[in-house]
């Protein structure tokens, strides 16, 4: 029932039932957002990676 009420209500980006791998292509299929929300990044693609990680200043005085 549970499954069955998401597939016909929820409205998301992507939805999977009992499946390992999404089928995406790395670099070529958006992965995520729904309608005008998500971030057009690719996955895998070169700017994907920047999502994912923060930018750090480190110095040191020697």
């Amino acid at each position: 029932d549970k499954i069955r009420w998401a597939a016909n209500e929820a409205h998301i980006g992507n939805l999977y039932f009992n499946r390992k791998c999404t089928g995406a292509l790395a670099g070529v299929h958006p992965f995520g957002g729904f309608n005008m929300s998500g971030t057009d990044s690719k996955a895998g693609g070169r700017d994907y990676y920047l999502l994912y990680s923060q930018a750090k200043c480190i110095s040191e005085v020697v």
